[in-house]
């Protein structure tokens, strides 16, 4: 008895114990009218999405600790409802959908967490992140006053807030997690449910709260979120934005650091001169939280893309790539402006700005304190000319579309418009899938092969008159839906020429439609929306069979009503004469169904089959063709990339896992590009483009972390017909040449600053150059010219004003070193050219 007690006391003791150490650690996370407050602390923060499903656990230790080097504090992501629960009540936390270890890898370098649970997700991610199970729940009706809805929304919602509770993840508990949102854009579809979305947004609201997070929620897009909910701004610009509350921060959760890339579509890009820029007058205008979405974009795998018609590749141009690597100099350049903001933080927090007119388009907005404080930003809004301003009784050059930064209202930390960071090229190196094949027989003779059959060839095929809309038949257990018809010819038809020739006419609302006649192909289209066919074929007399194989390439995400967008062939679907016009629907007829493949009932996506056929030749070019083979890991330790040029379209499985769709011959339009875009002005999605006219996606990346160092497996479904001994590995290498263009005017390196926002005596303008691989040196300077260079990275030239010593001083500096600093002054390269301010051009090799 006495035994007992001891015990009961020990225990007691313990829990107290443990009660007291989350106590200390517990964080107390409100806000006001200017910012976050954690324990009583405004705080600045800046933010970047990484959506960890979109990656590998493999790589997020890696992500996260370049974030944080970026100058992150805070990581936001989405939670993904079809992922985490693929069918109801049956769940998935593990591997690239373990948001626990996620979050608790986050916390581990010290950075916070948003937790964007929605459930809606929106992120071009398949459904909008919905599983598609929810559609088929009897009467429910998505994102409005409908019980049904909210009851399976709350469910989930409440999952995710007690698994995070449970593990003590948020910051009421000692955890990363500071912020939640509920819902996601409603408000840009709101209008669309009338009333009943009033009452759903509200209602949203109410059951966020009630599951006692400890920490605020946020809606986005939502102007009228109803207290205490902050509402939230997302877009390419939001130094406009106002909350619903003088109460209420201004915080903005979606910057769009670039955009995303669709098949068929060239690839958008976003100069890091506008963001910047962007991010700058948000702080300048009073701002407090900044995200960028995206941080890291990464990979869409197996069929998670939404859209319809989202690439595999989710790069989304963001500061870290889809591979893992930092973009420069869009990475540098960020990560040093938000050096500068938080060297303003403290005056920043403590006080509204005070604004100024400099003349037309020339704003100084200041924050002062009466301690003494003091932090400006100067901005020139205009898009055309650069300007010289008076402030403070000082001369500060502005280029056009920048903002000067000065953390002691003196001084130029930074200017948005003026790059440290130099450009790091990036190459792929190319290597054979197969390195010992002498010739394309041997080549083929390392692939096997199973023909996926033509039509229908399952047994859970089934009979329905009409055409079925795709996703209601399929659920979303395939991307393929087959639709196949008998029909029987006698000669005489109307609408047959010459008695066997007749036009099929086939009708889809996406995405892809392959149309076979007698097991033949004869024709194939696609479209995000409306798929219109007229293909010439020829009929046998007697029995035919049309089988029309239909493709989704993921599902809308997005809009209102964006569930009930269907895909399929809704049809007509008719039989018709070129010359009569004479036609026969068959729209109505009684169609045989098939949702799937045969190869993917039987998982030969993971290689396992014992149906694999090694004769030679190898079949090519020719629609529906399982192929394998195996193969070693690519040399070296840089992200690896399978080029699909040569195949078609389908999907790919590395050792089982699924890399996703890929779709090399999707071409993307000939107009929109241009050789280089002015970052001045506001940016729009469709301003900065490359790469029209070309495979909008050729390189699709596999994890290395998925990849043996041999005895790989390599699967593809080819669906559209290609020579899979084609494709090749691309390994991504960066930093092999560095180029920066660095001058008189531009600010020194905020390194130069301390941490209580003093700059340190004589700093100057620096060029500064690293090779991004630790165990390579500058081995030689390609360019150097200190004077008036023009052109860019890999095109630069000497102007007329050039210094003969500036060659001789970068080596010296450069050469043999992982990194050098040359001071940017006419003390270091002599004065060739008086009274102009001048600039150092480099380009220099790494290896």
């Amino acid at each position: 008895m006495v035994r007992g007690r001891k015990i009961e006391i020990v225990s007691f003791l313990l829990l107290l114990l443990l009660q007291i150490v989350v106590a200390a650690t517990a964080a107390n996370v409100t806000y006001d009218h200017r910012a976050l407050v954690i324990d009583g602390k405004r705080k600045i923060l800046i933010s970047g999405s990484i959506h960890y499903p979109r990656s590998t656990p493999e790589m997020w230790p890696d992500l996260i600790q370049k974030s944080k080097d970026g100058g992150l504090d805070v990581i936001e992501t989405y939670v993904f409802w079809n992922g985490h629960e693929p069918q109801k009540n049956k769940y998935n936390f593990e591997g690239r959908y373990d948001l626990v270890k996620f979050v608790k890898l986050v916390a581990k370098v010290g950075l916070f967490v948003h937790l964007r649970i929605g459930p809606y997700a929106c992120a071009e991610w398949n459904y909008g992140g919905f599983p598609v199970w929810l559609h088929f729940i009897p009467g429910i009706k998505f994102r409005t006053d409908n019980e049904p809805f909210k009851a399976e929304m709350q469910r989930f919602t409440a999952k995710i807030v007690d698994l995070m509770k449970q593990e003590k993840l948020y910051a009421s508990q000692g955890g990363p997690i500071i912020l939640s949102q509920i819902e996601n854009e409603y408000g840009n579809v709101d209008s669309s449910y009338g009333a009943a979305g009033k009452s759903y947004m509200k209602w949203s609201a109410s059951m966020a709260l009630s599951l006692d997070t400890g920490v605020p929620w946020n809606m986005c897009q939502q102007g009228d979120a109803p207290d205490p909910i902050i509402n939230t701004c997302n877009g390419f610009y939001c130094d406009q934005f106002t909350p619903n509350s003088n109460n209420k921060p201004k915080m903005w959760t979606e910057n769009w650091s670039g955009w995303f890339l669709g098949f068929g579509d060239p690839t958008p890009y976003r100069p890091v001169e506008d963001l910047a820029f962007a991010v700058a007058i948000f702080y300048q205008r009073s701002g407090t939280f900044q995200n960028y979405y995206m941080y890291h974009g990464g990979t869409n795998f197996e069929r998670t893309s939404g859209g319809p018609l989202i690439s595999t590749s989710y790069d989304y141009d963001a500061p870290i790539d889809e591979y893992g690597l930092v973009r420069q100099p869009k990475w540098g350049h960020l990560r040093d402006l938000h050096k500068a903001i938080k060297l303003c933080e403290d005056a920043l927090l403590a006080t509204d700005p005070t604004v100024t007119s400099l003349g037309s388009n020339l704003v100084a907005s200041v924050y002062k304190t009466s301690s003494g404080s003091c932090a400006a930003f100067l901005a020139n809004i205009g898009t055309e000319s650069d300007a010289n301003v008076t402030f403070n009784g000082n001369s500060y050059h502005l280029p056009a579309w920048s903002i000067s930064i000065l953390p002691d209202c003196k001084n130029v930390a930074f200017n948005t418009a003026k790059i440290n960071a130099a450009t790091e090229s990036t190459t792929y190196s190319r290597q054979s899938l197969k390195p010992n094949a002498d010739s394309s027989e041997e080549l083929g003779s390392q692939w096997s092969y199973i023909k996926e059959p033509i039509g229908i060839s399952k047994a859970d095929a089934f009979l329905k008159p009409g055409l079925l809309e795709q996703i209601n038949t399929t659920a979303d257990k395939s991307d393929y839906l087959w639709y196949s018809l008998r029909v029987d010819i006698k000669g005489d038809e109307i609408f047959l020429d010459e008695g066997s020739k007749a036009v099929l006419h086939v009708q889809s609302i996406g995405q892809v439609v392959y149309a076979f006649i007698n097991g033949k192909l004869v024709g194939s289209g696609n479209d995000k929306q409306k798929i219109s066919l007229d293909i010439p074929i020829n009929l046998e007399t007697g029995k035919n069979t049309i089988d029309l194989l239909s493709v989704t390439v993921g599902h809308a995400n997005y809009g209102a009503f964006f569930d009930l967008v269907g895909a399929g062939i809704t049809g007509p679907v008719t039989l018709k004469s070129a010359k009569s016009g004479s036609s026969i629907d068959l729209s109505s007829q009684q169609w045989t169904y098939q949702v799937g493949l045969k190869g993917e009932d039987t998982d030969l996506g993971s290689g396992d089959s014992s149906e694999w056929v090694s004769k030679s030749p190898l079949p090519t070019m020719q629609p529906l063709i399982w192929y394998k083979t195996t193969f070693d890991a690519p040399s070296g330790s840089e992200p690896v990339a399978i080029d699909f040029t040569g195949t078609g379209k389908g999907i790919a499985w590395v050792n089982g896992e699924s890399i996703g769709r890929y779709w090399p011959t999707s071409i993307a339009r000939n107009d929109g590009c241009t050789d280089s875009c002015d970052y001045r002005g506001s940016y729009r999605a469709n301003k900065c483009l490359k790469n029209c006219g070309k495979p909008s996606q050729t390189l699709y990346h596999v994890p290395r972390s998925w990849i043996k160092p041999s005895g790989n497996t390599l699967v593809l479904l080819e669906e559209m017909g290609g020579d899979p001994t084609k494709i090749s590995f691309a390994t991504k290498q960066t930093g092999s040449s560095l180029c920066l263009t660095v001058s008189q005017s531009h600010p020194a390196p905020v390194e130069s600053w301390t941490s209580d926002s003093k700059i340190l005596n004589r700093a100057s303008p620096v060029l500064s150059l690293k090779c991004p691989v630790s165990t390579h040196v500058i081995t030689s300077i390609r360019f150097a010219s200190f004077g008036t260079p023009t052109g860019t990275c890999g095109s630069f030239s000497r102007g007329r004003c050039n210094s003969p010593r500036s060659l001789s001083v970068i080596r010296k500096a450069c050469v043999g070193s992982r990194s050098c600093k040359v001071e940017v002054s006419s003390r270091v390269f002599g004065d060739p050219c008086r009274g102009v301010i001048k600039s150092l051009a480099v380009e220099a090799s790494c290896s």
